[in-house]
């Protein structure tokens, strides 16, 4: 059997944490078992569905590199056929229209709760004649005996007795289809043979299982994987900090580190933490994943970051950060050692942005000072510590690290200072801020003139501005 799988988001609202999560677990799956993984776009709700959540979804999933082998599918290109299967169902016996009024079914409801039963719709039009002037919806006729089993990957066995489910619409009065129906049909159509998603949907299973039943196809084998919460214990939401995947790429995470933090998030392989995308598709599996909800920590996905951007190389970097770059106003490879740059920093930066705000100055001059450095690092006799400086540099036959650390060295012992007392101006004054890699590796980067005329820059401010 070739596995099959889904993900079929529905384009009310942008890619989020979960969705991309469990398009990860599927895709995963699929290539696991080198089987197919399909794009669904659930877009039936046309009054919440945009064009623009539709493309996030895409951006989202390009984004991190999931690419489908079926679709994209659209529901609502799919009308004809669901009309198809519901009629279908009709002129077997296993559904009815239902002329049942708004009040009528809020009586029905007021009563049940009044005897201490489940609120649930009674069958009453099973048997019904057609009511005039009134656009019925259609229900599934529901078995009224039995019971719906079913092995769930994650949950284990799930039993629902038939006596808890009633006859659920599966059109509206409109005509268009609902949720249950249009799923159960493209599951179908598709082949689809496992289907993992949120647990949220576990209630809909039996449902749909019971209308696939109907229609005489083995139902897929069922995977749901809980939901992921906050660190207040609450489900994911707005609050919890950004909850669309295109927001984490613009904060400067790499795709391959959000992928590997959600990998974790309800499944593990012993004590390892980062794994390749090899690895993971070798050993995930979704028998692994745990039953309880895991618990989104920014902290940790910034950590995972990081170790990411540490051990890439910077070919690597320089894709992935070059939009970042590009937003700031600088193209990367317009210094011809921007490999230097972009390797400096990269054990300093948690995230892409971070790497660009490290890397700026080696590209644009800074405009200004930052103020507390300069009252602290600026005093007057700062001045001819430059000074001497610019001399000593200037005068240097070869731009290396070594000599530029050693002309550091002979000011501060001829001046009797520090090498902080040293570093720290002359840092500033090619900087534009007190912190930067070592100050030799920082002004080999530079070079020897564009050193010259940043000190030459700061000495004048020095002369203008401090007394």
């Amino acid at each position: 059997m070739t596995v099959v799988v889904r993900f079929p988001p529905s384009p009310t609202g942008f890619l989020h944490i979960g969705g991309a999560r469990t398009a990860l677990f599927n895709w995963l799956y699929s290539k696991k078992y080198k089987g197919r993984f399909v794009l669904r776009i659930e877009d039936t709700d046309l009054e919440r569905s945009t064009e623009q959540s539709v493309q996030a979804i895409f951006d989202g999933l390009e984004w991190l590199q999931l690419d489908y082998d079926d679709g994209p599918y659209f529901q609502t290109k799919r009308m004809d056929r669901y009309r198809e299967v519901i009629d279908q169902l009709i002129e077997r016996g296993q559904a009815y229209y239902c002329y049942c009024s708004k009040e009528e079914l809020d009586e029905l409801r007021t009563q049940q709760r009044e005897q201490g039963l489940k609120p649930r719709y009674d069958g009453r039009c099973r048997q019904r004649s057609p009511v005039p002037d009134v656009q019925p919806v259609v229900r599934f006729k529901n078995p009224l005996e039995g019971e719906v089993i079913f092995d769930d990957q994650v949950k284990g066995k799930i039993e629902i007795s038939n006596t808890e489910l009633d006859d659920l619409i599966i059109a509206r009065s409109d005509g268009v289809p609902t949720y249950n129906l249009t799923v159960v049909v493209d599951d179908m159509d598709m082949g689809i043979t496992h289907v993992i998603r949120g647990d949220d949907h576990v209630n809909n299973t039996p449902k749909q299982i019971n209308i696939l039943k109907a229609l005489g196809v083995s139902p897929p084998i069922y995977a749901h994987v809980p939901m992921i919460l906050g660190q207040d214990g609450k489900r994911m939401s707005k609050r919890h900090g950004a909850v669309s995947v295109t927001e984490y790429r613009d904060q400067g995470y790499l795709p391959h580190a959000l992928l590997n933090y959600l990998v974790r998030l309800g499944w593990s392989h012993g004590d390892q933490e980062l794994f390749t995308l090899n690895e993971m598709i070798e050993l995930f599996d979704i028998k692994d994943v745990h039953k309880s909800a895991a618990v989104f920590d920014p902290e940790k996905l910034l950590w995972v970051n990081y170790e990411y951007i540490k051990s890439s190389t910077v070919e690597d970097l320089k894709q992935h950060a070059t939009r970042h770059f590009s937003d700031a106003g600088i193209t990367v490879d317009s210094m011809d050692n921007w490999k230097d740059i972009l390797g400096i920093n990269q054990d300093r930066s948690k995230t892409l942005v971070e790497l660009v705000q490290r890397s700026r100055f080696f590209y644009i001059p800074p405009e200004e000072y930052d103020q507390k450095a300069v009252k602290k690092h600026f005093k007057a006799p700062a001045l001819q510590t430059l000074k001497s400086l610019r001399d000593q540099l200037a005068g240097l036959d070869t731009w290396e690290a070594e000599s530029v650390h050693g002309a550091v060295h002979k000011i501060a012992d001829q001046m009797n200072l520090k090498l902080g007392q040293v570093a720290q101006p002359l840092r500033v004054a090619v900087a534009g801020v007190p912190v930067s890699p070592p100050i030799d590796a920082t002004l080999t980067i530079l070079g020897q003139e564009e050193t010259d005329r940043r000190l030459h820059k700061a000495i004048e401010f020095i002369e203008q501005n401090v007394q």
